[in-house]
Parts: C-alpha cells; sequence; structure tokens
C-alpha cells in the first residue's frame, strides 16, 4: 500500500466531523461589498433568577440562523431545528428567523457574516465538517477559522451513499463494480462544492475502491436538498448525503441506501450495513453545529454557549434528533473551538493527499 492509501485509511478511520479560484473570487466579491449594516441585538440587564443564564449580561433581541445552502439539507436542518426548540423551551422570545444563504460551500454567508456583521450578538450560522473543510482547503478566501466564534455542537450525523428506488445498483458491491469498470458513467452529485464534504466522500470512496480520482465524475450543488432533487430527476445517479437529509425520501420509497458510513449501525437505518462490513474501508461522521460572527460579544458568547447546552439536554431535542436520524454528540465553547482548529488541520492533510491543494 503506497503513502497515500495508507494516510486515507487512517483518515478516514478518523471521527469528522467531516473552478476552485472562482469560488474563492465570489468570496472576496461579498467581503468587498460589506457595509456597516450593524444588525446587533440590544443588550439589557438580566435580573437573577430570570432563566438559567442570569449569570449572562445578554438578552436577545431578534434572533436568526443564517443557513448557507438552499432549504432541505444538513444547515437548513439544523437552523430549523435548533431555533424550534430554542424558542419551545423559552431561550429566546419568538421564533428565530432562518435565512438560507447558499453559495460557494458555505463561503457566500461565512463572508457576509465576518464582512458585514462581524459585531451581531443575535446571529448563528449552522456548521458542520463541510465549514471546516472549505477553511482548510483555503477556499472562503482570505478568512480562516479565526474570523468567526465556534459555539457548539449539539448533534452528529452520518454519511451515506443512495440511489434511486429504480436504481439498477442493488448494493454497494454492485455500484463498486459498475464504477471501477466505468467511472465517467456515473454521475454522483452532492450538496457541496467540488473540494466540499460530499464530494471528498465520494473520493475517499473511490480510493478505497481503486477508482482513480481523477476519473469521479462529481456534480456539485447547493446543498443536500437540490442534490436529492437532481437525483430524482434523473439528472445524477448517486447521491452521497448524511441521514438526516435522506430519511423523508427514503420513508417515502423514493431512495435506496446502499451502505452508511459510519464504524457501526445506525439506529434510524437498522437494516443498512455500513461500508466496513461490506469491506469497505471508509467512515465519514458529521458533527452539527454553529457559529457566531468574529465580534461577538463576550455576553453573547455565553448565552449562546448555555442556549444550546439547554437545547441538547432536552426532551424536544430528543425527540428531533432521533426522528431525524441525527446521534448523541455535544461541544461547546473553547473544546469546540479545539475541535474544529484540529479538524481544520486534519483536513488540510487530508486534501493534499488527495491532492486538493490549499487556494484550490
Amino acid at each position: 500500500m503506497d503513502d497515500s492509501r495508507q494516510r486515507m485509511r487512517r483518515f478516514s478511520k478518523r471521527r469528522f466531523g467531516l473552478g476552485l479560484t472562482g469560488i474563492a473570487a465570489m468570496i472576496g466579491l461579498v467581503a468587498a461589498c460589506g457595509g456597516d449594516d450593524d444588525g446587533g441585538g440590544a443588550e439589557s440587564p438580566v435580573e437573577p433568577g430570570e432563566s438559567d443564564a442570569a449569570e449572562v449580561s445578554f438578552e436577545p433581541g431578534s434572533t436568526e440562523c443564517v443557513a448557507p445552502a438552499d432549504p432541505g439539507g444538513g444547515w437548513d436542518l439544523t437552523c430549523r431545528s435548533g431555533g424550534q426548540v430554542l424558542q419551545e423551551a423559552g431561550i429566546i422570545n419568538g421564533p428565530m428567523q432562518v435565512t438560507n444563504m447558499p453559495g460557494a460551500g458555505g463561503g457566500v454567508g461565512f463572508a457576509h457574516v465576518v464582512a458585514q456583521r462581524n459585531e451581531d450578538d443575535n446571529l448563528v450560522v449552522a456548521a458542520s465538517p463541510a465549514t471546516t473543510l472549505r477553511l482548510a482547503q483555503g477556499q472562503y478566501g482570505a478568512f480562516d477559522a479565526s474570523a468567526v466564534r465556534w459555539l457548539g455542537a449539539i448533534a452528529k450525523d452520518v454519511g451515506v451513499v443512495a440511489v434511486p428506488e429504480d436504481s439498477p445498483y442493488q448494493s454497494l458491491q454492485d455500484l463498486v463494480d459498475a464504477w471501477t469498470e466505468s467511472p465517467s458513467d456515473i454521475a454522483i452529485g452532492g450538496g457541496s462544492a467540488v473540494g466540499g464534504q460530499d464530494n471528498m466522500k465520494v473520493l475517499i470512496l473511490a480510493q478505497a475502491v481503486g477508482v482513480p480520482v481523477e476519473d469521479v465524475k462529481y456534480v456539485p450543488f447547493d446543498g443536500g436538498g437540490e442534490a436529492m432533487t437532481a437525483m430524482l430527476g434523473g439528472t445524477i445517479d448517486v447521491f452521497p448525503g448524511d441521514v438526516s437529509e435522506i430519511l423523508g425520501q427514503l420513508e417515502a420509497g423514493d431512495i435506496r441506501v446502499l451502505a452508511t458510513l459510519s464504524d457501526e449501525p445506525v439506529p434510524a437505518l437498522p437494516d443498512v450495513p455500513t461500508a466496513q462490513e461490506l469491506g469497505f474501508d471508509v467512515e465519514w461522521t458529521v458533527w452539527r453545529g454553529f457559529y457566531g460572527p468574529g465580534g461577538m460579544s463576550d455576553e453573547a458568547y455565553e448565552f449562546w454557549t448555555d442556549a444550546l447546552e439547554q437545547v441538547e439536554a432536552s426532551d424536544e431535542w430528543r425527540q428531533i434528533r432521533d426522528d431525524s436520524g441525527l446521534l448523541p454528540f455535544l461541544s461547546l465553547g473553547d473544546e469546540f473551538t479545539s475541535l474544529v482548529e484540529q479538524e481544520v488541520a486534519d483536513f488540510t492533510e487530508l486534501s493534499e493527499s488527495i491532492g486538493i491543494a490549499a487556494g484550490g
């Protein structure tokens, strides 16, 4: 086994989270359009005993969550389900606005927050290893992980290999056999840009089964919802999404899941084997979490990390998590920031081993 394959096996066993020049240019354009849009909420003292965050002198105003992709994908689910629990638990007053901001694998949303809303204490943004992967590759322009404040992750998701119900591929082995024989005949589309999370799942699977990565036919979409629609419409043959993105269509009988990219069976998919059980040493685990603007006040930062801890411990979140096929996971504040920093370093090495250099 050559050095590249050895690195891939080592990385695929870790629990990750998990046109490039044009993407960087797009992000730079958004940053250049940054204005003085304050958008910050009013701060007012909180009397002792008023809430579980009594020690924090910040009370949220009109809150907003940016999902940096089209509706229907994992980031969208994170914003909408998290906002729902925040409101139902009385942690925020009123509903949380969800703004979908697709483009550049999350880069348009990242640049918008950094350049235009850097001090907005009422703003949070859905994130996942797709975010840290793009940061590792330098695809968010001049911005790096230190440009924002990492709040926390409250669940984890698992990668899957899905096909339409009428697909000729009845098993992962069927797909692999056809793929290795003629890679260019199989269109694989994901909810991330070239070099992004869904693309990386495909590339590490390709290396595991012996398909040259340069022969992989990958079609990028802005979010898992758009990729799923494309697969059901016959534009692509395979969708390497996540469990939370495919449950609805699976229950409707529209798709078939050939394997999960997890180290153990997924409770939400009890009849679906893992890729490892089928002999393919590939794993991709995805935390679901949030970051805030880099200029967010310490008081707001403490409020949001405490709020996420309350959400994760709530019965309402547990129900949403189970219904969505997510798994328990919690990392907050400084611990979460360290996790992100390590993941960026790991993804930098992983990307280089596959031939994706920082900056594209």
